[in-house]
């Protein structure tokens, strides 16, 4: 029994005319995909490329084995070692150095610093080194006007510190907000703010100046209002001068219309002639007194009587 495998169409295979490849060929155009290059990929080697740098890796590594193979035991453990830690990614982050136990002068400034020192302080900064270098810092500020930081003002909780010497020259703190995240400098108010701090666990208060803008000030007195200090007024020097030599009238209007006794006539005339006596003597020793000489005052002790009548 003979089966077609068309049978629909009666026809037993089906031929076509272009089918004259040859095996060599066919096999050719199955492999070609393998052997195709693509655009940025690197050319793959050939066999007899890929023999001989086998052979060359295969040389090297014999040639690494004989030499460790001649080194002892140490010199071999440190040399495979090394070869670890410079083959895999990461490895040479175990050779550096732990910073942990390490201080820098930041440190040694954070665990000595005082915000005040006093008298038993500076007796005591001289008994190590650490002590003392918190005290040079200490000295190198201004402690004039504090800088505040008043992120944390609705917890009642306020930051300060003193001025550096960069601070003092930018007019920060005096002409400018005291508060550190604020630059304005319209409007400024000085108060003086009881700053109570914990220091060395022992509770501390130190009474500071502050001057801030108007929207810092509301922040400072959220919790309890501060006092603020005013400016006293200043008087030139001849009108305090003057006012020293004004006199005050010794008798009221009412005693000018009352009648003159001959007691009270007498008595006039005596203390006229008196105070005429000692006009006289102080004259007298006046003129032999011996001569005073009139200090000037130099420009910076009248600029610094001038910034004391300013900020009393």
């Amino acid at each position: 029994m003979d089966f077609k495998r068309n049978p629909r169409y009666g026809i037993d295979d089906l031929q076509s005319e272009f089918d004259e490849q040859s095996d060599v060929e066919r096999k050719r155009k199955r492999t070609d995909f393998l052997e195709k290059e693509y655009p940025g990929e690197v050319p793959k080697q050939k066999r007899k490329d890929a023999k001989h740098w086998f052979q060359d890796e295969h040389s090297r590594m014999h040639k690494k084995m004989g030499r460790m193979m001649s080194m002892n035991a140490y010199q071999r453990h440190k040399e495979i070692i090394n070869m670890y830690y410079l083959s895999f990614p990461g490895s040479t982050k175990m050779l550096q150095p732990s910073t942990s136990h390490e201080r820098t002068d930041y440190d040694v400034l954070k665990d000595n610093h005082k915000f005040v020192w006093s008298a038993e302080d500076e007796a005591n900064a001289e008994k190590s080194w650490e002590t003392r270098m918190a005290k040079r810092y200490y000295d190198k500020l201004f402690k004039e006007y504090c800088i505040v930081d008043l992120s944390l003002y609705k917890k009642n909780k306020i930051a300060m510190r003193w001025r550096t010497e960069k601070e003092v020259k930018d007019g920060k703190g005096q002409f400018q907000c005291g508060n550190r995240k604020c630059e304005n400098s319209d409007d400024l108010k000085s108060w003086e703010v009881n700053f109570a701090y914990k220091e060395n666990d022992q509770r501390k208060n130190e009474l500071v100046k502050v001057r801030l803008c108007p929207e810092c000030s509301e922040k400072l007195n959220y919790g309890s209002k501060k006092r603020q200090v005013e400016k006293k007024k200043i008087l030139r020097r001849w009108e305090r001068q003057r006012q020293h030599k004004d006199i005050k009238p010794s008798a009221n209007d009412d005693d000018e219309s009352k009648p003159i006794n001959e007691s009270d006539s007498k008595s006039d005339s005596a203390t006229s002639e008196e105070k005429n006596k000692q006009t006289s003597v102080s004259s007298s020793d006046i003129w032999e007194a011996p001569v005073q000489k009139e200090i000037e005052k130099t420009v910076d002790e009248d600029i610094d009587d001038f910034l004391d009548d300013l900020f009393q």
